[in-house]
């Protein structure tokens, strides 16, 4: 009777152990977000150069820039608002690489960031700053918006939704 109550407890343990939802969440914990690393200004080049009919935004930032930080849910916002229409929000990520795994991949599923994910690693930043901004002196938040050969450059942080809003309704002809 010890043995049969033994086994039953085990056999319960076991099955609550591994159910499909005990299974999923243990997954969501070890499952990185969807994150790119580029670790060039080369394999970066094609996302800043794109001629199509689809507004491009890009924010430049990081886990350690409180007005980073403070500016994402605006991007967020942006993200959800554009979800069916041509507009592509990618936040590029300039933590340092032996952070990525510690701090920005916990910090994206913290905040759960949905926009496109990437984590730029290239070192050599006075070769590819001037190449993204020749106005840009190399402070974060930064973010360049553009549509084929329309584009524009902000070396700030934005303080609320809606000033970032119309300067995407600037690039498109969509009423939002």
């Amino acid at each position: 009777m010890e043995k049969n109550l033994l086994f039953l407890v085990f056999v319960c343990f076991f099955f609550a152990c591994v159910s499909p939802a005990a299974q999923q969440e243990k997954a969501n914990k070890n499952t990185a977000p969807d994150l790119r690393i580029i670790d060039s200004y080369s394999e970066l080049v094609p996302l800043l150069q794109q001629q199509n009919d689809t507004t491009y935004v890009i924010n430049f930032w990081a886990t350690w820039c409180k007005p980073c930080v403070k500016e994402l849910p605006y991007f967020e916002q942006l993200h959800n608002t554009y979800l069916e229409n041509k507009v592509n929000v990618v936040l590029i990520s300039l933590d340092f690489p032996d952070q990525i795994e510690q701090k920005l991949i916990p910090f994206i599923k913290d905040r759960q960031l949905k926009s496109t994910l990437i984590a730029f690693t290239d070192s050599d930043m006075n070769s590819w700053i001037p190449r993204i901004s020749k106005d840009w002196s190399g402070a974060i938040p930064a973010t360049l918006v553009y549509k084929n050969s329309k584009r524009a450059f902000y070396e700030q942080s934005f303080e609320s939704f809606e000033e970032l809003n119309n300067i995407i309704k600037s690039f498109t002809t969509l009423e939002q």
